[in-house]
């Protein structure tokens, strides 16, 4: 059993992409840490305590960060609707599931010092991890991997021409987040577009499966879906979310990554969240020169995700829903 933490702001593909690893016979996820992002903390809360619950998972969940750390909150409710899952009023409402006592910047740094292997995967704003990082830098070493849903290693990005949500929404966290030499895997916001997309015959194909985790998965993503067809034009649901934690359970769907010094843009409006991937190792970055890579060890430029197996994902989807 590989030990798993999932950090999220529990909007529609956060859904999916948990109830994938819950559902995941050799992931063990050990807990579940809240961050605001799509939705406030409280909804963010309240919807991954129904995830827990809709899977019948003994899994500890925990609030987090309710704002970035310098930024005014700005939410993604235009695109996943008031309560993050398609505003389906008291649907999707835990009825017996309670919060774990503790925040989750504690929790992060007690299962990162507890557990040698722990992989996180994070799929929201990286505002908690950064607040771990800070109180107990130690726990670098003690992550075996780090996956994270965010970016867009240069490309678009969703929110704004240079930038994807999640790295938006709390540049300064991911800035720390991606300077601090955790083993990151970074799969960006461009793999949720084109032959990444649930088809309208993929959705007919879930649909078919007669499963109620595949029927969650596409109806609380119908709003996602009309936003993201207003936002690109693309008829389908996008699920980035679910893409990165199809590469956390299986890295080898990530067909090819490289790594590379990596920084996000803070100070600048027009490219605030920007991830600046070093493509070609020409900054004047210390995890460029030898001397530090020696010391620390090459994983630690974060790892990008350059090509991805689309047919991969989907059969894992599909048999993780089914």
């Amino acid at each position: 059993m590989r030990p798993f933490l999932i950090d999220t702001d529990a909007g529609s593909d956060d859904a999916v992409a948990i109830v994938m690893a819950l559902r995941q016979p050799d992931v063990d996820v050990r807990a579940i840490t809240t961050v605001a992002g799509n939705v406030p903390l409280g909804q963010a809360l309240q919807n991954a305590l129904y995830f827990v619950e809709f899977c019948a998972a003994d899994v500890p969940v925990y609030a987090g960060a309710d704002r970035p750390l310098l930024r005014e909150f700005v939410s993604a409710d235009w695109f996943h609707g008031a309560d993050g899952l398609g505003d389906w009023g008291d649907r999707y409402v835990p009825r017996r599931t309670k919060a774990a006592p503790g925040h989750a910047v504690d929790a992060i740094i007690d299962l990162a010092r507890a557990t040698s292997d722990l992989t996180i995967v994070t799929l929201g704003p990286l505002t908690n991890l950064a607040l771990a990082l800070r109180k107990a830098p130690d726990i670098v070493e003690r992550v075996d991997r780090c996956v994270i849903m965010g970016g867009a290693a240069c490309t678009n990005g969703n929110v704004t021409p240079a930038a994807e949500y999640n790295i938006w929404c709390d540049p300064e966290a991911a800035q720390i987040v991606f300077r601090s030499g955790l083993p990151i895997e970074m799969v960006g916001w461009e793999f949720s577009q084109g032959p990444f997309v649930l088809s309208l015959a993929d959705i007919e194909a879930l649909r078919g499966l007669g499963s109620p985790f595949a029927d969650f998965a596409i109806d609380s993503n119908i709003k996602g879906m009309r936003g993201y067809e207003v936002q690109t034009g693309e008829i389908g649901i996008s699920l980035p979310d679910g893409v990165a934690m199809a590469v956390a359970i299986n890295p080898s769907i990530c067909g090819r990554s490289s790594q590379h010094a990596l920084d996000v843009e803070c100070d600048s409006e027009l490219t605030r969240g920007m991830t600046v991937v070093d493509k070609l190792d020409v900054a004047a970055d210390e995890r460029n020169q030898s001397v530090w890579r020696a010391a620390l060890g090459a994983r630690r430029k974060p790892s990008i995700c350059w090509n991805l197996d689309a047919a991969r994902w989907k059969a894992m989807l599909f048999r993780l829903l089914g």
